[in-house]
């Protein structure tokens, strides 16, 4: 009976000392998914505001410049496709279409003087630009968690814990690619 009982105890205490290890590195896993999550989470509410931002900026500028009726229609459907996005690159996509059509409406905005000097428009204009800050810091903490994610995940004996349980590489937040090339600055106009 002795010897059977020891068995028993030293068969239990070896399965404990090979799936602690597993139990570890799963709960490791899904803490730094979560992590992915709460980031990308961040950089959603960051788009939500400024997205609300361009929307009361727009009517601002509407009121001055009632012909400039196409940039308004892209900024709505940026804004729509934005608030439509399912992951991260579709958010992406859409963020840099809005961003574009933002870019367009500010070059109107040169046109007329008097709206610059629009309180409530400057009001918008330096909500809207430490949303952009908001927005930048953002991308940037998403893309470390994700980055460490990433690395955990890939990593063994990680690797195996991550392949049993079906964790995936996560994508990253990217920028357009119009934003890596170098603008053209001419002032002889």
């Amino acid at each position: 009976m002795k010897k059977g009982l020891r068995n028993t105890i030293i068969v239990i205490g070896v399965i404990l000392l090979l799936f602690l290890p597993l139990i570890g590195t799963y709960n490791k896993l899904v803490s730094l998914d979560q992590t992915v999550t709460q980031a990308e989470s961040n950089i959603d509410t960051n788009l939500q505001r400024r997205s609300d931002l361009i929307g009361n900026l727009v009517e601002t500028v509407k009121g001055y410049a009632k012909q400039e009726k196409e940039i308004y229609t892209d900024i709505a459907n940026a804004r729509s496709k934005l608030a439509g996005a399912q992951n991260i690159s579709q958010k992406s996509d859409a963020n840099n279409q809005l961003s574009s059509a933002l870019s367009r409406l500010l070059v109107v905005v040169e046109r007329y003087p008097n709206l610059k000097s629009n309180q409530n428009f400057r009001d918008l204009s330096v909500a809207l630009e430490g949303t952009e800050n908001r927005i930048a810091i953002a991308r940037q903490d998403y893309n470390k968690e994700v980055n460490s994610y990433n690395t955990s995940i890939k990593k063994f004996p990680n690797s195996i814990v991550a392949s049993i349980f079906r964790f995936e590489t996560k994508t990253y937040f990217k920028a357009d690619e119009a934003a890596k090339k170098v603008p053209k600055v001419d002032f002889s106009k």
